[in-house]
């Protein structure tokens, strides 16, 4: 009877000593999981605080420039306005294309298919990185400079003494003028260019371009990758002076009976 009494005693003892122990560690547990969830929450407002900074930041940013812009537009004359919308360009990369001269190189792009270039970007102002995705489109549109246009000192002057010409004229006209905006002339009041190239392989911080219209040397403002659903306009159209001929195109290639023997004497003469 004994016996039973003290193992009676023995297990409340446990018992106790496991319930008080299973208190103790749920105690620990939940002064640790209310510490974490402090710190949880501290970290959130921390994280709200520094992003209501940066937005606020932001904000006065803009609102600064705002100001400084409107001060400034209010206090320049009318005449000295036009100054203002300037912008910082500078080219990120250089196109090596096997037209060495304006002499010779396409007016359209896509009309030599076999014309290959390599348009070199410069790491410092783009990184290899800018460039990945862009193998998976198979053309891209290029603005670039012309940059052997030989009136380009004219740009540098004032407005009234650039002799910019409103009117050039258009090669299939024969000598009949159009508004510069109506023609893809490259004296334009910014010479800038726009074209499109099928694009063969991107290598680190450079693209491998066929079908291309740009002479060795070109710089370029900028890439975008050529999109069918918004570039290609099916209801698109052209003034009827554009449809007149098709002197674009070529409809056959003839060699000349000595053309030949011309072209061996030619190569003996390179490799010699």
């Amino acid at each position: 009877m004994r016996g039973n009494i003290w193992e009676t005693k023995w297990l409340t003892v446990s018992i106790t000593l496991t319930l008080t122990a299973v208190s103790i560690s749920a105690y620990v547990l939940k002064r640790k999981w209310n510490h974490l969830n402090s710190k949880i929450e501290e970290l959130e407002a921390s994280l709200k605080s520094f992003s209501d900074n940066c937005a606020s930041e932001r904000q006065g940013r803009i609102r600064a420039q705002q100001a400084l812009r409107k001060e400034v537009t209010q206090s320049q004359p009318n005449s000295q306005k036009l100054n203002l919308t300037s912008y910082p360009m500078m080219p990120i990369g250089v196109v090596h294309s096997c037209f060495s001269t304006r002499n010779g190189t396409p007016r359209q792009p896509l009309l030599v298919p076999l014309a290959r270039a390599c348009l070199v970007f410069n790491t410092t102002r783009v990184p290899p990185a800018s460039l990945e995705g862009l193998e998976e489109y198979s053309h891209c549109w290029i603005l670039y400079v012309f940059h052997l246009n030989t009136d380009l000192d004219k740009l540098w002057k004032h407005p009234s003494k650039s002799g910019f010409k409103a009117k050039v004229r258009v090669p299939r006209l024969k000598g009949g003028r159009k508004g510069v905006f109506a023609t893809r002339s490259p004296h334009r009041p910014c010479p800038i260019g726009l074209t499109v190239a099928k694009v063969e392989a991107v290598q680190g911080n450079m693209i491998l371009l066929s079908g291309v219209d740009l002479v060795d040397g070109t710089p370029v403002l900028d890439i975008k990758p050529y999109l069918p659903y918004c570039d290609n306009i099916q209801e698109a159209t052209v003034p009827n002076w554009l449809m007149e001929d098709n002197l674009l195109s070529v409809a056959s290639v003839s060699f000349s009976e000595h053309f030949t023997s011309a072209l061996k004497n030619i190569w003996i003469m390179v490799v010699s």
